[in-house]
């Protein structure tokens, strides 16, 4: 057998990529993700596009050895999904419905966050380490971890979701799981804009590029912030502070070689790693030798990379 498929379900899209078994990328594409029938029309469409491109491609049958994929929500080690947000389902088995629908062609599915912690593991900004933490930092914040070269699930599917740990206590509004005071409220594109926003209210005299930016954007916020923007930076560092308080926790747990920061938002760059690794610092005085913090470097493709592993 000579190729496999990575599939990475998201809210808009579900990206895909085509690997040989040495986790070479030889092709990669996005199809909708078409949530408004539920999950049949979006497993069908994933189905359909894999027969496609085997067709496309002439690969003979047999050359496939799996197709393994990233679900967006907690997914137990059988497969089981009780329930995913952003898409809708409850109380499914999105892997061995895809497998019927392929001839009983070899799915494997795990956490979408969780699989793309293994894509960076194995060909990404985490390479040549067992033990690894992935953090993605976008609309909401997603986790994954990796311990001696293992993905830990969990027994219910909910290892790795750092995104809601709580690190305010004190918060007063809800996140969208139903808690208070989550990294994600913070930490997400969506958190250091709402940050942002109350610092704004806080300090009406304070003036901030961001009061003539309608909509601003967490991109706005971390410009302002290397421009020099007061309130831009508070936010910042907000958001920083709450990461390094997380990853500290974290690394008094699990102790992990290096924290990999992905997502939209890793695209600030340094203003972000080195903020988070100066709380991180301030938060692990017992630790004489600390994790690194990283970016990622697989960017949008790490799902996919991951999902390909979970059959290699």
């Amino acid at each position: 057998m000579n190729y496999c498929f990575g599939i990475d379900i998201g809210g808009t899209s579900i990206k895909m990529g085509l690997f040989d078994t040495e986790g070479n990328l030889l092709d990669k594409w996005e199809i909708p993700t078409r949530k408004e029938n539920g999950r049949e029309a979006v497993l069908t469409d994933i189905a359909t596009s894999v027969q496609e491109k085997i067709s496309e491609k002439k690969i003979a049958p047999g050359e496939v050895c799996g197709a393994g994929m990233g679900v967006p929500g907690p997914v137990e080690p059988d497969g089981y999904v009780s329930l995913c947000v952003n898409l809708g389902w409850r109380d499914c088995n999105p892997g061995r419905e895809l497998s019927q629908m392929l001839g009983g062609l070899l799915v494997r599915a795990a956490n979408d966050a969780n699989v793309a912690a293994l894509g960076e593991f194995w060909r990404g900004g985490a390479q040549g380490c067992s033990n690894v933490v992935l953090l993605t930092l976008g609309t909401g914040v997603g986790g994954g971890v990796i311990i001696n070269g293992k993905v830990v699930d969990g027994v219910h599917g909910a290892g790795g979701e750092l995104g809601h740990v709580v690190v305010n206590p004190d918060e007063t509004l809800q996140c969208n799981c139903g808690n208070y005071g989550c990294l994600e409220q913070y930490a997400s594109a969506t958190g250091v804009v709402r940050v942002a926003g109350r610092i704004l209210q806080a300090k009406p005299d304070v003036d901030s590029t961001l009061r003539a930016i309608d909509g601003f954007s967490a991109k706005d916020v971390f410009d302002a912030a290397k421009a020099g923007d007061a309130i831009a930076k508070e936010a910042v560092d907000t958001l920083c502070k709450y990461l390094g308080f997380a990853t500290a926790n974290c690394a008094m747990t699990i102790d992990p070689e290096v924290f990999v920061i992905g997502g939209g938002v890793s695209r600030a760059g340094a203003v972000l790693t080195d903020g988070i690794g100066r709380y991180f610092d301030k938060y692990t005085p017992l630790l004489k030798k600390k994790a690194k913090i990283a970016l990622a470097t697989l960017g949008n493709d790490a799902g996919i990379y991951g999902a390909a592993r979970l059959v290699l």
